[in-house]
Formats: structure tokens, C-alpha cells, sequence
């Protein structure tokens, strides 16, 4: 990757993003690291040293994103990829059950503050004539499940507007890749249940999944290739996963 230089990352203070954030670091690129968690940034800045600089805000609040995105130092300030990692699940009930305002947060981050992160950069990228929109996805919004309702419907957002935003960045130069996991061990289930460790790790049981740095390589992967090449879209699962059959329910 050695035509990229600043990397702008969502949800860096855990999982995928932090996993990333490392790899891109120890390649001697510079990253843009964002999230809530000022304490986990600082911490993570720190261990990367002068290749980072860290912006504590909710990509949900337009505001900041847009403020963020203008006020950032000289040296950070040309971002060549963005990372659109923030995300998570709320909730595993059934949509008669569900709580409102979790599909109002998974909403608000997984689709409003991934619309306000890519409309603050592109215009960048574009004026630029250079950069790549990477944007994390799920397998859920592909294949359904019980229970995953408006998660998948915000990730089944994320793919279709990686693909509208291909068909208007025709000519510009900049690329888009859509990144869908599947079964991934990070603090996503901690999150989804509400920080009940002994529930999140339910669906690992028994299994090899895959986990964050898996995850950061196919990041690493798909940004690294030449600029006349653009990856639209990797789904990926661990080995023991798969498709569950047609449901029938028998009375």
C-alpha cells in the first residue's frame, strides 16, 4: 500500500477498527483514530506514537463528524481511505419484542453515522482525485436470523450504498469495498448483550471463529491492491459456519 499515506478510522478503540489500526501503524501508515472512548485512543495513540492522532466523538452527531473531519491537523488532514467500521447490535428479540430504542441506535450509527462519515470525506477524495471508502458490513444483511431484524437491515443498508456510491464515483478514482463478516469474536456480543460476558460468549462455544485480525488483513488486503483495481465486495465466514436451511414451522 505504498501509495496510501492517512487512513481515517471509525470505531477504532476496539475490535475490527483497533485490530486495523495496528496493521496499518506497523506498515508505517498514518491513522486518523475515532471513536467515544477517549480513554482506549489516548491509550492506543500512545503505543502508535506520532502515526496517530486521535478524535474522541459519536459518528451520530453530524456535527461533530463534520467538524472533526475539517479540523484535522495538516499532516492528517489529506485522508487517502476511510474506514467506516463503527457498528453494533442491540438485542437479540424478536421484532414484536424489540426494544425501540435499540433500532433507533443501530440505525443512527450503523446508516445515519456511516452516511455522515462518508459525505464529510468524499468530497475530499474526489477534489483529490484519489481514495478508497472501506466499508464493514455483515453477512447479516445478506442471509437473515432469528432476532437479527434491524442489525441486518442497517448492514443490508451498508452493501447496497457502497455499491450506489461505485456506480457515482465512476471517473472520480475512488474506490469502494463493502467487507462483510460473518462469526467473529470482538466485543461485538458484550455489546449486543448489553455487557452479559457469560451470554456473549454463546455463539463462540464449540467453534473457531474468526477474530479482529483476520478481519484488519482483509481490510489490509483490499486497500493495498493497485488503484486501477477496486474490490466491491468480500463476504467472509469462519470455516465452521455456513448457511442455515429454510425454516419451517410445524404445527
Amino acid at each position: 500500500m505504498a501509495d496510501y499515506r492517512t487512513v481515517l478510522i471509525t470505531g477504532a478503540t476496539s475490535g475490527f477498527g483497533e485490530a486495523t489500526a495496528r496493521l496499518l501503524a506497523k506498515h508505517g501508515h498514518r491513522v486518523v483514530l475515532t471513536g467515544r472512548r477517549r480513554d482506549r485512543l489516548d491509550k492506543l495513540a500512545k503505543e502508535l506514537g506520532g502515526q496517530a492522532h486521535c478524535v474522541a466523538f459519536d459518528v451520530r452527531d453530524e456535527a461533530a463528524v463534520n467538524a472533526t473531519i475539517a479540523g484535522l491537523p495538516k499532516e492528517f488532514a489529506a485522508l487517502d481511505v476511510l474506514i467506516n467500521n463503527a457498528g453494533l447490535a442491540l438485542g437479540l428479540e424478536p421484532a414484536h419484542e424489540a426494544n425501540m430504542s435499540d433500532w433507533d441506535t443501530m440505525v443512527d450509527t450503523n446508516i445515519k453515522g456511516l452516511m455522515y462519515c462518508t459525505r464529510a470525506v468524499l468530497p475530499g477524495m474526489v477534489s483529490r482525485g484519489r481514495g478508497h471508502i472501506v466499508n464493514i458490513g455483515s453477512i447479516a444483511g445478506t442471509y437473515p436470523y432469528p432476532g437479527g431484524n434491524v442489525y441486518g437491515a442497517t448492514k443490508a443498508f451498508v452493501h447496497q450504498f457502497s455499491l450506489n456510491l461505485r456506480a457515482d464515483l465512476l471517473g472520480k478514482n475512488v474506490r469502494v469495498t463493502s467487507i462483510e463478516p460473518g462469526l467473529a469474536e470482538t466485543e461485538f456480543s458484550v455489546i449486543r448483550f448489553k455487557g452479559d460476558k457469560e451470554k456473549a460468549k454463546t455463539p463462540y462455544r464449540g467453534v473457531q471463529p474468526m477474530v479482529a485480525d483476520d478481519i484488519a488483513a482483509t481490510i489490509y488486503f483490499a486497500i493495498s491492491l493497485p488503484e486501477h483495481v477496486n474490490i466491491n465486495v468480500i463476504e467472509m465466514m469462519a470455516t465452521n459456519q455456513a448457511f442455515a436451511p429454510f425454516a419451517i414451522h410445524r404445527s
